[in-house]
């Protein structure tokens, strides 16, 4: 599930090796983009959060709703994934973006996919080469398969929201959380019944993922007597949420399910309640 920067720099010419950068800023669009284009990992393709790991917007169904899935198939193909295939995310933020393709590809049948753990900082850090070249088309042989009970829709988190067998795991740090300087989405508050973990929690220090037995420990005295298969995970736009959920699998922990719509679908109803 984790790729040290040693591991990944003794891979990079490794045909079984697709490596995918994820940057991204939810407030500058362009800004992950501009960031590749400055200097990327040698042999790494560039993925849009806005386009190729989202779907179309409605309005109504949230901020980052899941990509078409032919779509984002033929991405996938492009880019030389396909079975036996190691796939390596990493941004700048630790984790938060890249998060988003480990869940989508294991979501659709694809289980050999990881993270760089310390992401491009540690790699910069390390003194390790960038390239501004963008890699040839590659051809892939991905299937997608969805997973058809991994995810659970409005419907269902209005249902079971404060229903003691399930366990709503929101994302968002406290702030946003609690209803207190929201900046990103129109309304204030969270999911009535939701509990709260900021996704950063799952980090150390150094910017790298906390050991197992560490966050195994703290999501278990976050769920209690819920079993983890009965979380389910969401955020501001079902993209931070896949850390948590990322956490969970790294602690041998089942991960529960996603709501991908999150809060930014959830607030676009008025009708909704709204706990702060």
């Amino acid at each position: 599930m984790l790729v040290t920067t040693d591991e990944l720099a003794a891979r990079l010419d490794d045909p079984k090796w697709v490596v995918f950068d994820t940057r991204h800023d939810l407030a500058d669009h362009a800004k992950g983009r501009r960031a590749y284009e400055a200097g990327h990992i040698p042999g790494a393709w560039f993925l849009d959060s806005e386009d190729d790991l989202a779907g179309a917007k409605t309005g109504t169904n949230g901020r980052h709703p899941l990509p078409d899935i032919d779509r984002f198939a033929a991405r996938m193909n492009a880019c030389g994934v396909g079975p036996g295939v190691q796939v390596v995310a990493y941004d700048d933020a630790g984790g938060a973006f890249a998060v988003r393709l480990w869940w989508l590809l294991r979501w659709l049948g694809h289980e050999r996919v990881a993270l760089l753990d310390g992401g491009i900082p540690l790699w910069q850090k390390e003194g390790r080469p960038l390239s501004r070249e963008v890699p040839a088309a590659r051809r892939g042989d991905f299937t997608p398969r969805p997973n058809l009970g991994g995810t659970v829709d409005i419907h269902f988190v209005d249902r079971f929201r404060e229903d003691p067998s399930i366990q709503i795991i929101d994302a968002r740090n406290a702030e946003r959380f609690a209803g207190v300087n929201e900046t990103i989405d129109p309304v204030a508050g969270h999911v009535p019944g939701a509990s709260n973990r900021f996704w950063q929690k799952n980090l150390a220090p150094d910017g790298r993922f906390k050991k197992p037995d560490e966050l195994r420990a703290e999501f278990r005295d976050l769920l209690g007597e819920t079993p983890p298969e009965a979380a389910v995970h969401m955020c501001g736009s079902g993209v931070t949420s896949c850390h948590n959920m990322f956490a969970m699998a790294l602690a041998g922990m089942p991960t529960g399910r996603l709501y991908p719509g999150s809060w930014s679908e959830w607030c676009a109803d008025p009708s909704r309640p709204v706990a702060r």
